[in-house]
């Protein structure tokens, strides 16, 4: 009996080792995996940095190579005396103007969070969006996840529901931003430049693709407004030949799009969604007109000169390097010496206001909302690297 109970003893602690011994390796095999996703998380943004800074080193050393092949001498006292001639009157007045429009994304985002029955305050919605934005400015498009997830975190509903409403702001976006470009092109003409029968063709013809486009895009809004079902199973069948991980991507995008697109079945929300969104774009239209009169070299421009500079610079500012940017600047340089006559200095002095406007203005706002929600950088860094969700239940 003593020798079978000793047996029993002897079992249970060879029993319990093997068990904390399997505990051990789960747990020692669980950290090798956290730590081969941290190296390789780290590694990926620092290829990141490398690849940025590389961009613009090679950017710097094109544009002084294209300055010198043209004989072109620049002036670095013009260029200071045009950022020291600033009005700071009409600087501050351009500055409130654009942080404004983050108020106006919030107002629409409000709206696309009414079919879930969720209220967030506008304070909160504004303060995840500076977030979201500075995100996106210092780590470029990767940091765009980061505002869904913060609203969705606010509102206490899914990841994947926010991002069908960020996916439908983009298109929302997007359509405004190539009409305000068709818009541009066809103005160009209209300022007597020297321009080639070929140029005067190309610009015409750019105008009406962009406006072609943004029909599409309605387009598109409409088909998954009224047929969502049809539009989804057309659009994979013509997706089909895609390798399954970029088609199954490709039918979360769809799903979580057309999810988004609910909000327009009803009256209300889609005429509160395009009042928002051309509220946003006549504000961001406003803060350019203000940053314009800033300058004497600008001065003149009208309200239909300034929109044809919006225009370019909107679509130009699709190439932007993390927290440098970059098609802003050349877009804004190249739009204000070759279209409306300025000196590359004057023009590259007001390109960078206009980066500044554009994209920096919203880093102090942004930095100030995180740390008001006791957030710090490492852990924006980590929100920004969040996967779209595949599998999670939009709600």
């Amino acid at each position: 009996m003593i020798r079978s109970s000793l047996e029993s003893k002897l079992y249970i602690l060879q029993r319990t080792f093997s068990e904390y011994q399997l505990e051990t390796d789960s747990s020692q095999a669980h950290s090798r995996r956290l730590g081969t996703r941290r190296r390789v998380s780290t590694l990926s943004s620092l290829q990141r940095r490398r690849a940025a800074l590389v961009t613009l080193a090679v950017l710097i050393i094109l544009g002084i190579l294209a300055l010198r092949s043209s004989g072109v001498s620049f002036n670095w006292n013009l260029f200071l005396g045009t950022i020291q001639g600033v009005s700071w009157i009409w600087l501050i007045v351009a500055i409130l103007l654009m942080l404004l429009t983050y108020v106006g994304r919030a107002l629409r985002w409000e709206v696309m969070l009414q079919p879930l029955g969720r209220k967030v305050s506008i304070s909160r919605l504004t303060s995840d969006t500076a977030i979201g934005y500075m995100a996106a400015t210092l780590l470029g498009r990767v940091g765009e996840l980061v505002r869904p997830y913060l609203i969705s975190v606010s509102a206490g509903v899914s990841f994947s529901s926010q991002i069908a409403a960020w996916l439908l702001e983009r298109v929302l976006d997007l359509l405004a931003v190539l009409l305000i470009f068709g818009f541009a092109l066809l103005r160009v003409p209209s300022h007597g430049l020297p321009l080639g029968a070929g140029l005067r063709w190309t610009l015409h013809a750019g105008g009406y693709l962009a406006a072609v486009a943004g029909f599409v895009c309605l387009l598109v809004i409409v088909a998954f407004r009224n047929f969502s079902q049809t539009a989804r199973e057309r659009i994979l069948a013509g997706l089909s030949f895609l390798p399954s991980n970029y088609y199954s991507r490709s039918k979360t995008v769809l799903n979580a799009f057309a999810r988004g697109v609910e909000v327009t079945q009803r009256p209300g929300p889609l005429s509160l969604l395009a009042v928002y969104t051309g509220l946003e774009w006549v504000l961001i239209t406003a803060a350019y007109a203000a940053l314009l009169k800033c300058f004497v070299a600008t001065r003149f421009l009208k309200i239909t000169d300034v929109v044809t500079l919006l225009g370019f610079i909107a679509f130009g500012s699709i190439v932007q390097i993390p927290g440098i940017g970059g098609g802003i600047q050349i877009t804004s340089i190249v739009v204000l010496r070759e279209i409306y006559g300025l000196s590359l200095e004057s023009a590259s002095g007001i390109a960078l206001f206009i980066w500044i406007l554009t994209l920096i203005v919203v880093v102090p706002l942004g930095l100030a909302c995180a740390l008001h929600q006791g957030m710090n950088w490492h852990k924006i860094k980590q929100l920004a690297n969040r996967k779209l969700p595949e599998e999670e239940e939009l709600t």
